[in-house]
């Protein structure tokens, strides 16, 4: 039981010298990449560098003791940083007193929604984020950080926060741009794409193994980050223009709570519950997928208490909100990593280079940290799920191509608002009008199938129907009306038979729908009658009035429905494979 609250416990018991040496090499490579990463994600969301490097101390202890998955490498990532960035930039100027302020408290009040949602097991809520949604939202906040790093690239004075906002401002600072940091930038680039598969396969050439060499291939960053370093400080490049980092504050970060402006925080309420649902979608879908790998399981509500406790920690420390990255999460499990224990590991590794390492990092030029943005977000962008998902259903990339333009164009968290809306109001409209299907029964078998799809048999005084949804408020006038029309249009009709095979639950409004059906057929002189009502549908049937008031009867399949009610028909049907002279009989 204790270890369901500390799942530490569950490998710490166990653990072993072996488990030890594969979370040593996974925490020594994922090191390499999120010192530079840590500092390109902070810089991204606005804040210092060294809000990314204590992003990954005190919440990578924090997610080691309670998260549940072996491979999850919490820290800075890019999306969660652009929309710390469009919050935080809404309440105060980027650089000013209260920006680092507000996106302490983002991490704060979005840790605090983490961890109140998993105590309460209600991380069903970040369903409603439906998969489109999210997909084109990533897409176009991919963009929309790209963009946002041409500033670093270009050595030019090029703002905003949308594409409206930011073309503009290229076109009119174009002119102004450092051939050096351009050039700068587009080595960088050039060597991190290359580096990504080109890497390990000249090691390969080279005569190392296939594994180490796939290992040493994620010293990119870090080659990148040396190389571009000392060009600058030997050729003295930040005299030419080309920014670099500057000094960064040596030593571990203060614990204590920001500031409490209440004012503040309830501007901030709503950015940081989108900040907490897309950080833990995110999240749990790399710890599913990874864990799926080797069969572990992977606890959604534990996971939430685990990332709410880690940008508790991240509030406290001076950090900026975290998450579960991909890049890293898929690096630290391909490098081996046994138990959460990796991450605790590179959390004390991270602290040792804050101590160590940060006065060389002086002259580590911006654009490097831009390239390392640009690098890690190209694997966000799938422009071919749009075309995919439309030719498969228009609803949803019509939610994924709303979500992408408002996101583009107005901005992160209008975009995300709006795919939720609009997916919402695309359910809503989708069960109101439920899949009704007409059905007969299938000639020599006891199956019902719809009468517009197969060669089916049907009675004339029966009309049998299927409603594929479950009956709430928005659908339950629909069925109602169904059941009208054919009462109005078959005049030789005494009995209607529900199926109710995919109906999972029944509220109150369509149990008043249910009466009102039963009185109108049988004031026609009609019977009502039930078929294969699930047994909690049948719970809460039998809490109401329905059943004792019901004209007909409830059967337990369709075909004893039809035995009883058409004994003549269903049995002839079910004796012949032929339904031609059934239909001519019927």
């Amino acid at each position: 039981m204790l270890t369901r609250f500390l799942p530490f416990l569950s490998w710490a018991r166990s653990y072993s010298r072996a488990d030890m040496t594969n979370d040593l090499i996974a925490a020594a490579v994922v090191t390499i990449m999120l010192v530079p990463q840590g500092m390109a994600y902070a810089m991204l969301a606005g804040l210092p560098p060294q809000a990314g490097l204590y992003g990954a101390m005190l919440p990578l202890l924090l997610y080691a003791a309670f998260g549940t998955s072996n491979a999850l490498a919490v820290g800075p990532v890019a999306v969660v940083a652009l929309m710390t960035a469009a919050a935080a930039g809404s309440v105060a100027e980027i650089g000013g007193p209260d920006y680092h302020l507000a996106a302490l408290w983002i991490a704060l009040l979005s840790g605090v929604m983490m961890l109140t949602l998993g105590l309460f097991k209600l991380g069903f809520l970040a369903n409603f984020l439906s998969h489109p949604v999210i997909s084109g939202f990533i897409t176009a906040a991919g963009i929309l950080i790209a963009s946002s790093q041409l500033r670093h690239l270009l050595g030019a004075d090029i703002s905003g926060k949308t594409l409206p906002e930011v073309i503009p401002s290229l076109i009119r600072n174009i002119g102004d741009l450092s051939l050096i940091t351009l050039a700068l930038s587009v080595v960088m680039l050039g060597f991190l794409f290359w580096s990504r598969a080109g890497l390990a396969r000249l090691l390969v050439r080279l005569g190392l193994s296939a594994p180490v060499a796939k290992l040493l291939g994620k010293t990119a960053l870090l080659i990148a980050v040396v190389g571009s370093t000392l060009a600058v400080w030997g050729f003295g490049l930040d005299q030419m223009g080309v920014a670099s980092v500057g000094d960064i504050p040596r030593g571990l970060p203060q614990i204590g709570l920001p500031a409490f402006e209440i004012d503040l925080i309830q501007l901030l309420l709503a950015p940081a519950a989108m900040i907490a649902i897309v950080g833990y979608v995110e999240s749990i879908s790399i710890a599913q997928t990874l864990a799926a790998k080797k069969r572990q399981f992977i606890d959604p509500d534990r996971e939430l208490v685990a990332l709410g406790l880690a940008n508790l920690g991240a509030g406290v420390t001076n950090a900026m909100p975290v998450t579960g990255g991909l890049s890293r999460s898929i690096v630290n499990y391909d490098a081996g990593a046994s138990t959460p224990a990796a991450g605790a590991i590179t959390a004390l590794m991270i602290g040792v280079a804050v101590l160590v390492l940060t006065p060389l990092m002086f002259y580590l030029p911006r654009a490097t940290l831009a390239a390392i943005i640009i690098v890690a977000v190209f694997s966000l962008l799938d422009f071919r799920a749009l075309p995919r998902t439309w030719a498969y259903s228009r609803a949803d990339g019509a939610a994924m191509a709303a979500t992408m333009a408002v996101t583009l164009l107005i901005g992160v968290e209008q975009g995300l608002l709006a795919g939720v809306g609009l997916s919402l109001l695309l359910y809503l409209y989708r069960t109101s009008r439920p899949h009704m299907a007409v059905v007969g029964q299938v000639p020599g078998t006891e199956h019902f199938r719809n009468v517009t799809r197969h060669a089916v048999v049907t009675d004339p005084a029966i009309f049998s129907i299927r409603v594929d949804e479950s009956l709430y408020f928005p659908n339950a006038r629909a069925l109602e009306d169904r059941i009208v029309q054919a009462l109005a249009d078959t005049p030789a009709l005494r009995h209607v038979v529900l199926q109710c095979t995919a109906v999972n639950y029944i509220d109150a409004s369509a149990l008043e729908s249910l009466d009102a059906i039963n009185e109108r057929l049988k004031d026609a002189a009609v019977s009502f009658h039930l078929s294969e009502v699930k047994g909690p549908v049948m719970d809460q049937l039998e809490k109401s009035h329905l059943l004792h008031d019901l004209t007909g009867q409830v059967f337990l399949t369709q075909y004893e429905a039809m035995l009883a009610l058409s004994p003549e028909v269903t049995r002839d049907c079910l004796a012949s494979k032929r339904c031609e002279t059934l239909l001519s009989k019927a």
